[in-house]
């Protein structure tokens, strides 16, 4: 990929987004079916779910957060989680992809309306349905994402207008398919490992060396490689001013621990209804007997109403303290949001296990109509995504500094 500089966003001339008819559901529904017919084969060939992205897009389901007055439809966080939810169900791999694009466009809806590069990148983004990627994990530091060891460096002796960037990132999920990659890096050269800003960089202005590839147990459709990413001769203005530190507070927390939630809950939606129609069906050999699995099932659909709530409370808050930075930032709203991750993300894989426990060998077994080993294996990077041990520990830190309210209905 060859680097291109320029002052404006390319191409960010007004362009069509008017939106396929009906609601957002019912063009998730249709994008869904097409990630379900495809989801073994994504599995099976480790590769990326080409056919679910290109239906999103024909859907323009990949702009919905951009603002109206930019070519989006404005969605709020909890339309998206909603997706989100309904493609877990169909292909967990497609539903993750869609779940980490809108991670940071919510980054970029919130903190670049003040930009007019960012604007106009905005409107690039629903107006074409552009694909982004995240470049937050890197070699050294590994998933630690308040750390960075790049830096935005400036070029030439002028007024410093023009910067490079280098980054040993160790996952870059779908980078090779992306249309623009949101990086962090130190603020320059000399700045502390926590001063870290926000880079969008887009594909025709970056060259990415694969340096690992992404074998793995599950959620094989990410295609998270690591890559050697390169940028050169790009002009500042693409760098977000507002430190990444009150980006992450405010928007990148709250939509991937929501997001990431919503996708766990359709995983373990589908694995409870598969469980549910194997009871049914085991009832209607036998009328007058309770089937066996039925107390199980009964477990897993009592754990998944819990796990529903958990994320639908977390949304409830999010939007409520949409907004206003300080409740954004707050002790307890940062809490709040890591004990949906943690507990969310366990319930998940309880869930499926439970489910796959109910149908026995008909789960176990590939090709049956209640094949559940794709999603189990899925779902078990669930606790490992933000591995649930860093976050605990983060979650004890805050609860050193914190005071309890002890009420029902507020935190």
């Amino acid at each position: 990929m060859h680097v291109e500089v320029a002052a404006t966003v390319p191409g960010a001339a007004p362009v069509a987004t008017d939106a396929p008819a009906g609601a957002l559901d019912a063009r998730a529904k249709r994008a869904a079916d097409i990630a379900a017919r495809h989801a073994d084969a994504v599995d099976r060939e480790g590769r990326f779910p080409a056919e679910a992205v290109a239906a999103l897009k024909a859907e323009r389901l990949l702009g919905i957060q951009v603002p109206a007055s930019l070519g989006g439809e404005g969605a709020s966080m909890s339309e998206i989680a909603e997706l989100c939810a309904v493609l877990g169900r169909a292909c967990s791999a497609a539903a993750m992809v869609f779940a980490m694009h809108h991670i940071k466009l919510a980054s970029l809806v919130t903190h670049g309306g003040d930009s007019t590069w960012h604007r106009g990148l905005m409107q690039r983004i629903a107006g074409e349905q552009m694909l982004i990627a995240s470049s937050t994990t890197e070699a050294g530091i590994g998933g630690d994402l308040r750390n960075s060891l790049c830096a935005v460096e400036a070029e030439g002796t002028g007024d410093g207008d023009t910067f490079r960037l280098t980054k040993e990132a160790s996952v870059i999920s779908y980078g090779a398919q992306a249309d623009l990659i949101l990086a962090t890096a130190r603020r320059h050269k000399e700045a502390a490992t926590s001063d870290q800003v926000l880079v969008a960089l887009l594909a025709d202005q970056i060259t990415l060396e694969r340096t690992s590839t992404w074998d793995t147990l599950g959620m094989r459709g990410t295609c998270s490689d690591g890559f050697l990413l390169k940028a050169e001769g790009l002009p500042v203005v693409q760098v977000l001013q507002k430190p990444f530190a009150e980006i992450a507070a405010q928007s990148m927390l709250a939509a991937s621990h929501l997001l990431w939630g919503s996708v766990w809950f359709g995983i373990a939606s589908y694995a409870v209804d598969r469980a549910r129609a194997f009871v049914q069906a085991e009832a209607r050999k036998k009328p007058g007997q309770v089937p066996p699995g039925a107390l199980r099932l009964a477990e897993a659909a009592n754990e998944l109403q819990a796990m529903r709530s958990t994320v639908v409370a977390g949304l409830a808050r999010y939007e409520a303290a949409k907004g206003d930075p300080d409740a954004l930032s707050a002790i307890g709203f940062s809490i709040m949001l890591n004990n949906v991750k943690t507990t969310v993300s366990a319930q998940a894989v309880d869930i499926v296990q439970r489910a796959l426990s109910v149908v026995g060998l008909a789960g176990y077994k590939n090709g049956t109509p209640f094949s559940l080993g794709r999603q189990l294996r899925d779902v078990l990077s669930a606790p490992l995504m933000i591995n649930n041990d860093r976050i605990l520990s983060n979650t004890a830190n805050l609860l050193l500094v914190q005071k309890g309210s002890g009420k029902l209905l507020s935190a």
